[in-house]
This record gives structure tokens, sequence and C-alpha cells, in this order.
């Protein structure tokens, strides 16, 4: 397995990046994942470092050195990665949970599956042209592909995300058989709210990853000017066994089994993260509203 990799996160004209990405492999196997912490929310960049900590772990267990059902594996650990921030909160005492969206894709065995929850997004390019693109989990894109039709309301707005106290609406998409050539990149919504698909196509398609993908954030920057959101990428190129030497990327076929590379900075994933089940998080949701409720009372 060999494929070229890059990438980039800018904090913009925010106070402080709340966004979060990695990748991690092994022999036959890479995980590669994105998440951006939402604002009006505490702890933003923490709920994006958890949920990339939790599934690079899980992953590190899964893979070996593949992961035996991917689909389920990234409904599992996005689940699990929910799980996590609910007890993070909890455990703090916190009157609100930290939130993130999530962009996750796993390649292997030449193909590419991967899960999506809010407005990260992830795109394919194949052949100069736009393959295909997640649909954000927001009532504008929605209502876009005719599935909700909401007046009078802001359509921006996102109806789910990670770590918000009803359960994270996801999609999972693939697998989708790679091609040489082929590029897959995961931004955060700093990128594609500033710079048009057109545009992040057209760049992909005349450029290597590591020359597109911070032509790609500057530009963003640029245009987002001085309130810039935070711009975060992460894009690879996809090369077939009989075109290795085509790009100085990352081949995989020297590794060992059972070795296990990564760029996403470890933590100790909570063991006991299995005996979080959906009571269980009911309960901890109903401690931070019953906080809240208490601290509103005294303001009273």
């Amino acid at each position: 397995m060999k494929f070229s990799v890059f990438q980039i996160s800018r904090k913009g004209g925010r106070e402080k990046n709340e966004d979060r990405m990695g990748y991690c492999y092994t022999r036959e196997s890479g995980l590669f994942v994105l998440a951006d912490g939402m604002g009006g929310h505490p702890e933003g960049e923490v709920a994006a470092q958890l949920a990339l900590q939790t599934i690079s772990a899980l992953y590190q267990k899964e893979a070996r050195p593949i992961v035996g059902d991917v689909t389920e594996f990234l409904a599992t650990s996005l689940t699990a990665a929910h799980h996590q921030i609910i007890r993070y909160a909890s455990e703090k005492g916190m009157l609100d949970t930290p939130r993130t969206t999530l962009v996750a894709a796993v390649v292997q065995a030449g193909s590419a599956t991967w899960v999506h929850c809010g407005d990260s997004r992830l795109y394919v390019v194949r052949d100069g042209e736009l393959l295909t693109r997640t649909r954000d989990h927001s009532y504008l894109e929605q209502q876009s592909a005719g599935v909700i039709r909401m007046d009078r309301i802001n359509r921006n707005i996102l109806f789910t995300c990670l770590g918000s106290p009803t359960k994270p609406v996801f999609d999972v998409t693939g697998p989708i058989v790679l091609q040489q050539g082929d590029k897959i990149l995961l931004c955060s919504d700093g990128l594609w709210g500033s710079i048009n698909d057109v545009d992040i196509v057209r760049h992909l398609s005349t450029q290597s990853v590591s020359d597109a993908v911070p032509d790609l954030v500057e530009l963003a920057l640029r245009n987002g000017g001085d309130h810039s959101d935070n711009v975060t990428v992460i894009a690879f190129e996809w090369e077939t066994p009989d075109s290795f030497e085509s790009t100085r990327g990352i081949s995989t076929d020297s590794i060992s089994d059972g070795v296990f590379a990564s760029t996403i900075q470890a933590g100790v994933l909570d063991t006991s993260m299995e005996d979080l089940d959906d009571e269980a998080i009911e309960r901890s949701i109903a401690e931070i509203n019953e906080a809240i409720r208490r601290s509103a009372a005294r303001k009273t």
C-alpha cells in the first residue's frame, strides 16, 4: 500500500484552533481523521481531540493489520468517541457538553470507506472531476437535497454532532474502489466555507497534495479575511502497485505485523468505556441538565 499525504491546520482569525486532524496506518490499512470542535460550546478542542484519540486507539486495537468490518468499525468508533465526550463532561461537572464534528476514512484492500457527522467534509477527486463528497448534516444542505423544507430558520445550523445530549446522526459511505491518482480530501468548514467546490477540485486536479493543500488553506484564509475560521485539511493521493515510483509518498510494504504508525497525539482510552451504555449516557446527560437547572435557579 502506498499513498502521498499532506496535512495542515491554521488558526485563522479565531482566538484558538479547535480543529484536530491526523492519520495512522499499518502495513495494509490506513485511517484518516478530522474533527472540528464547535464554537458556542465549551472546550471544542477537547471534544475534537477526544474524538481523534478514541478512534485512533480503537483502530490500533482492531487493525491487525486490517480492520475486519470497516463499516461496523467506523460506526462503533464514532459512537465510542461520542460516549467519551459525554463522560468527560459528566466527570468535569460541566454545565454544557463539548461538541465536535467528525469525518474519518479507512483505506484498505484498494478501497475507501468513510463516516461523517456534522459539516466537516470529504471530497473524492478522480481524473479532474469531483467523484463524490459528503453531504453536510445541516438544514441548508438537507433542504437543497429536497429532504427538509423549513422556513424562518438559520439553515446553516447543524442538527447533529458528537457530544450533544442526543445521539449523533452519521452516514457511512463505501467501499469505493480506488484508482491510480485518486485524491481524497478531508476538511473543516473553514475551507469549504470560503472556497467553492469547483476551486477545490481544480487545485486537487492540477497539483500534488503537498502543493494543493497549503495553497487551498492560504486561499481560504485570504478569502475569510480578519475573521477567518480555523482552516484544517488532510488529503492523500492513492497509488496502485504498478505505479509505486510516481511520487515520494508513504509505502507501508516494509512495515511488520503489529506495527502501528500515527501522527495523532496519543491519549489514554478509558478502558471502562464499554460500560458506558445508552442508559449510562442518559444518566450523565441528566446530571448535566440538573446542574444547569440548579445554576439557573441560583441566578433567579
